[in-house]
């Protein structure tokens, strides 16, 4: 008979997060492909698991994808892990599950934390329609042309992102989306998670001259649907006069009618000096 394929979700940061079940199966299995071996040996160990490890990632997934089918064809199951989070997720695991259905073997998932949904979770977006987008191309070009093709999607938008690229990523979200609502979340389930609630232009202010370490999660409010928006362009100015009238500064009127309105900030702040 042959083996099982089984899709183990791992902890994004607090160990605590390891379900039993996840322990049970990796227990259970044969051996396990994971992502980085130097990084599953610390989950194996703290929760005295011993089983065979084989490196699978991005730079050997075709070489070493049909040697893991072959073996689980031979009657071997086996489970994949990623670095942290569900394996598949921007992840090499896509591509065995992908070769898995090819033979029609058996995977199982055995769901675990995800750092997409918790993001969106806290981020206090909409999280009744959202877009996960991944990671950006490094390719400016490449990724300018991804932001333009999703800059009127008004799903909820969700992107990976390392520290070294967090400013130009931000910078080009700004220019390409607009300045829109943006959570960062930072070192999620971690002693010192956080998670920043802003606008794009302020976190590119904020990230200007910061050195940011770790892996982020943003998420961005989606783009506004003329069809829906209930004010037209004077009256969203009308609102941002009151609010002045009322005591605010201009740029914070033009910013609460923006978001009380569904029209930009600049927009309205232009309105506001012409008047």
């Amino acid at each position: 008979m042959q083996g099982k394929l089984y899709v183990v979700g791992t902890p994004i940061g607090n160990l605590s997060d390891f379900s039993p079940r996840a322990v049970e199966t990796l227990q259970e299995v044969d051996f396990i492909a994971a992502e980085d071996t130097r990084v599953t040996i610390k989950l194996l160990n703290h929760f005295q698991i011993k089983k065979p490890m084989i490196s699978y990632h991005e730079h050997n997934l075709r070489e070493k994808g049909e040697y893991l089918i072959d073996k689980i064809l031979n009657g071997e199951s086996c489970a994949i892990v990623s670095d942290a989070g569900m394996p598949c997720i921007s992840d090499p695991g896509e591509d065995l599950v992908r070769l898995a259905a090819l033979h029609n073997i058996e995977t199982i998932v055995i769901p675990g934390p995800s750092a997409v949904i918790s993001a969106l979770c806290l981020s206090g977006l909409s999280t009744s329609r959202f877009a996960f987008e991944g990671f950006l191309s490094t390719n400016k070009n490449s990724r300018i042309e991804h932001l333009n093709q999703i800059k009127n999607d008004t799903h909820t938008l969700i992107f990976y992102e390392a520290p070294h690229k967090l400013l130009n990523t931000l910078q080009d979200l700004e220019a390409c989306l607009g300045n829109r609502n943006v959570a960062i979340a930072h070192e999620l389930t971690k002693v010192h998670q956080e998670v920043i609630r802003t606008t794009l232009s302020e976190a590119v202010a904020r990230y200007t001259d910061a050195t940011p370490k770790g892996e982020f999660v943003l998420v961005i409010e989606g783009a506004k649907d003329p069809e829906k928006t209930a004010f037209t362009l004077e009256e969203a100015i009308a609102l941002a006069q009151q609010l002045i009238a009322d005591g605010a500064k201009p740029s914070d009127a033009a910013k609460e009618a923006a978001k009380e309105t569904g029209w930009k900030k600049g927009d309205i702040y232009k309105g506001i000096l012409l008047l």
